[in-house]
């Protein structure tokens, strides 16, 4: 029951900051314009490399996304994401044209989209990218190859997003 509260306290705690960042998302992308998403694109990959330094070296796809969960959880970043497999598709992990690896990830839980919420700030801005930014950064140090995170859907329950592995 104690670390349920300690883990509730702490998810308070981030929420708090989250909120404050989606007030600042919303004040310097008008006067930033598209560099806002770049600027924070690049700060959460600087911030995923840095958080990703110790973890666990893996080529294996899925593993590297449970290290990265992992590596969230041990910096009290509680995200819930899993992979996603539509039924139409044979395989959860595809390769697209470019012979680059393919996994769809579920956001469910997700304090960004939360705290945009909150203030009522659209989605797809500068503190998505500041995640789809960490996300990539940490599973580049893991997978010693460049990766990125794509919206395919940002909805009110749970965002889909593409990552893909380069070959």
């Amino acid at each position: 029951m104690e670390e349920m509260h300690e883990i509730r306290k702490k998810r308070r705690t981030l929420q708090e900051t989250m909120n404050f960042m989606a007030a600042l998302s919303a004040g310097i992308e008008p006067i930033l314009g598209r560099g806002a998403n770049s600027m924070t694109m690049s700060a959460g990959r600087k911030l995923g490399r840095k958080f990703s330094e110790r973890a666990a070296k893996t080529d294996d796809l899925l593993a590297a996304v449970d290290e990265v969960r992992r590596v969230l959880e041990e910096n009290n970043c509680l995200w819930c994401f899993e992979p996603f497999k539509p039924k139409d598709q044979a395989q959860l992990i595809t390769v697209n044209e470019q012979g680059e690896r393919q996994l769809l990830i579920i956001f469910r839980d997700c304090m960004i989209r939360q705290s945009l919420f909150r203030f009522g700030h659209p989605q797809k801005g500068s503190l998505c990218n500041m995640m789809y930014g960490f996300f990539a950064g940490a599973l580049e140090n893991i997978m010693d190859k460049k990766t990125r995170l794509d919206i395919k859907h940002a909805g009110e329950n749970a965002c889909l997003k593409v990552l893909t592995v380069a070959a």
